[in-house]
């Protein structure tokens, strides 16, 4: 059986990796032989799929951020079309990857190919559509959406999908971390030292927009308190340089964690973390489920956040996913001009010293793990692959 993955960013090569662990898995269960083909990144290749083109650096949010992206993204696609008309896959997953995925879907779907596909970690279109309530048609060229989110679930239910909820897959991958002083030993951390992890994530937009402004607040929160040690994991290996030389240009005291470790240092960094100022997305998941409380903060280009207030109308309560499947404000957020090295660091002492705030967070945390499932979401997610492809 041969089954063709598309995903991008890093947030889905990662996710594809688990997924493919679970494919593999079921595959076995099932007494079946199983080829992998992927549009994904190195994590999924490690995890045994053979990559048609590598999309884990590709990725932007806005129009003219996304403009670099547009001759990879094309190369990628013109692979995959050589690929369909060459040697079919018996079927298709799509995960995340809006904007790519839902054109191949609508490819795939218009097609003389008869392939189901299926869609996992699906558009959050529960949480957002533009103007008057627009939607995908990812409906129309699915034949199965496997919801990460209840209300995910219940949002394409009730317009026509054959869905099922298996739970959010960071339930598996956060279930056994190391204790803070295991944690704190391994990275070097000294005694009376607080962790505060700046995260801005994999897109180059990201690192232009948001690290700058977590760099200079987090020289400001070392200014109020010398015991704050910053630490900074990058997402991919050509931001390293980079990254470092932000930190260096504000004086803040810390250090990168190469993209090459930041895997395998992941579960300390967050056992060890007294706080975490970031972007919105995964990784506020992962945040939470690791107790780690966090501010979140997101800024485009000036021409970006026009276009998408008042040509697309672009809009939501909340940026943060936590917020988002709370339906309150849990966590802190700074959107676009307020998001300043003051803002975050005024909401940052506090967050530091234990207060009220910090306990806040953390029950709220309890609150949300219930809404995510049970662990073996990706072994629920193969199962219903493999359902759909020998029905």
């Amino acid at each position: 059986m041969r089954l063709l993955i598309s995903t991008g960013e890093v947030s889905g090569d990662l996710q594809g990796s688990f997924l493919i662990h679970a494919l593999r898995r079921e595959a076995l269960r099932r007494g079946l032989s199983l080829e992998l083909v992927a549009l994904g990144g190195p994590r999924m290749k490690a995890a045994g799929a053979e990559l048609i083109a590598d999309t884990a650096s590709i990725g932007a949010i806005g129009l003219l951020e996304a403009l670099p992206h547009v001759w990879p993204t094309l190369k990628a696609q013109s692979k995959v079309d050589k690929l369909l008309k060459k040697s079919p896959p018996d079927a298709v997953v799509l995960i995340d990857y809006m904007g790519p995925n839902i054109r191949l879907g609508n490819k795939l779907r218009n097609s003389q190919l008869n392939i189901p596909i299926t869609y996992y970690i699906a558009p959050q279109e529960w949480a957002w559509r533009l103007g008057d309530g627009g939607t995908t048609d990812l409906i129309g060229f699915t034949d199965k959406i496997l919801a990460i989110f209840k209300t995910e679930a219940e949002f394409y239910s009730q317009r026509g999908g054959d869905v099922t909820w298996v739970g959010h897959p960071m339930i598996d991958t956060l279930k056994d971390l190391p204790n803070r002083k295991e944690a704190a030993e391994k990275l070097g951390l000294e005694a009376g030292q607080k962790l505060l992890l700046l995260l801005p994530a994999s897109r180059s937009q990201e690192i232009k927009y948001l690290l700058p402004t977590l760099a200079k607040a987090a020289a400001l929160i070392q200014v109020h308190d010398s015991s704050v040690i910053v630490l900074v994991p990058a997402g991919l290996a050509k931001f390293e340089d980079q990254i470092k030389r932000i930190l260096d240009k504000v004086g803040v005291n810390g250090q990168v964690i190469p993209a090459s470790e930041t895997d395998e240092l992941k579960p300390f960094l967050f056992a060890a973390a007294d706080l975490a100022l970031g972007k919105s997305g995964t990784i506020n998941m992962e945040l939470a489920l690791s107790n780690v409380p966090q501010i979140v903060g997101y800024k485009v280009s000036k021409a970006t956040a026009f276009l998408a207030r008042k040509i697309l109308r672009f809009n939501v309560e909340h940026i943060s996913p936590v917020n988002l499947l709370l339906k309150e404000r849990l966590v802190p957020e700074l959107i676009q001009d307020k998001f300043t090295p003051e803002a975050l660091t005024e909401l940052a002492i506090p967050l530091l010293e234990n207060s009220s705030q910090r306990c806040f967070i953390l029950e709220g945390y309890k609150r949300l793990r219930r809404q995510l499932g049970e662990p073996g979401v990706t072994d629920r997610a193969a199962c219903e692959i493999f359902n759909l492809i020998c029905k």
